[in-house]
């Protein structure tokens, strides 16, 4: 008898971990690996949220179950948050607290959208974002955004979609390609949003991490709007697994059934010391990273002649460059492996992001691009554009 199996599991790799994967199995046979292929900051989380989890450990605090909602004074927190940084005078009814960005996104897919329901999403984009959808029976549109808009969907791409889809996924800053949507261009896709009656989901996790751009979130622009938060990137929260989802009223509860069912609730210790990463002691700490993630970009856009780039769009914020390397290569992924291979270092192909469609072809098409992390020491970024000069 054979093993059942759904087709929701038959979904593309996360090339990113595929590469992440051999690189680790390459690092324990002794090689020297540099990795640029993952959005992971090389720092850890500021001292106040360090010092809040070793004071509920020291003191024995009983770490049981929260809401499944999140704790009430990070939620409060997160509220307090959105007033300070963009004049939202949010009610912390509206914020939940999730195993990371990646079940917020899990979670309000299932709250919002039906089987056959039509989400739309820009290309390039985070894979996770089409996998989860496809999972979950959801139609995923894909529109093709080029140079010439910075990666980013605009108002006359909606319009020329063949109906409004149920929902559209943006991201600002975006993975992979760190650009940001103007903020008039933002409310711009709200109000579209708004009168066709599509749920505008906006991944806001790279927030913090910006230079100099202006940086707007969807809920300056509406109450129908969803907001999906993050500790792990500009906090430098990765592994402490929590996020946060701010969503219209009336999704609310249906949300909070969902992550009771799905999770029970958010590991409290992270809760415990997320709320302190908000914290005045913690801001020098936080700017000083993204600082480094700044000299890391222009390091990167310095060093990437010596590989043949000589054009790229400049990333307003993340830790990601995402150049064209189709003079190098017609096939990202197969570049990729060679390059880890002879060279130890690996970056990311991009059909993670942007993977080709059978008939159809595409500026956008990720096998000419690649996705290069600028989130760990500027030194071995140094050495790993060292080794790609000299074997390119």
């Amino acid at each position: 008898m054979s093993v059942r199996m759904s087709k929701r599991g038959d979904v593309e790799p996360f090339y990113a971990m595929e590469l992440l994967k051999l690189a680790n199995i390459k690092r324990a046979e002794g090689s020297g690996v540099i990795s640029l292929c993952l959005g992971q900051p090389c720092d850890g989380a500021p001292t106040p949220v360090r010092d809040a989890a070793a004071r509920a450990l020291a003191g024995g605090q009983r770490l049981g179950y929260t809401d499944a909602n999140g704790l009430p004074e990070l939620r409060e927190r997160i509220a307090e948050h959105y007033l300070a940084q963009y004049g939202v005078d949010l009610d912390p009814g509206r914020v939940l607290v999730t195993t990371g960005s990646s079940a917020a996104f899990t979670a309000i897919i299932l709250a919002a959208f039906d089987h056959g329901d039509e989400v739309a999403m820009a290309r390039p984009g985070y894979p996770a974002y089409r996998n989860v959808l496809r999972a979950q029976g959801c139609l995923v549109t894909e529109i093709d955004c080029g140079p010439e808009t910075g990666f980013q969907p605009t108002v006359e791409m909606l319009d020329a979609l063949p109906a409004p889809p149920a929902g559209l996924v943006i991201a600002s800053p975006s993975n992979p390609t760190g650009t940001i949507i103007d903020p008039e261009q933002l409310t711009a896709i709200a109000r579209w949003c708004d009168e066709h009656g599509t749920l505008l989901i906006s991944d806001e996790i790279y927030h913090g991490i910006t230079f100099g751009a202006a940086t707007a979130s969807v809920l300056q622009s509406s109450r129908n709007n969803v907001a999906v938060g993050s500790f792990s990137k500009y906090y430098c929260m990765t592994g402490w697994r929590i996020g946060w989802l701010v969503v219209p009223d009336d999704l609310a509860r249906r949300v909070e059934l969902l992550l009771g069912n799905l999770n029970l609730s958010t590991p409290t210790l992270s809760q415990l010391a997320a709320t302190h990463a908000f914290s005045a002691a913690a801001k020098p700490e936080l700017e000083a990273h993204v600082a480094r993630y700044r000299h890391n970009r222009d390091l990167v856009l310095r060093r990437l002649p010596a590989i043949g780039v000589t054009d790229v769009v400049t990333p307003d914020g993340a830790f990601y460059v995402y150049p064209d390397v189709s003079h190098l290569t017609d096939d990202s992924l197969a570049w990729c492996l060679k390059v880890l291979d002879e060279t130890a270092v690996t970056l990311t192909p991009g059909i993670d992001f942007a993977p080709v469609r059978p008939g159809v072809s595409s500026p956008a098409d990720g096998t000419r691009f690649i996705r290069i992390s600028t989130a760990g020491p500027s030194d071995e970024i140094e050495e790993a554009f060292d080794r790609l000069a000299a074997w390119v």
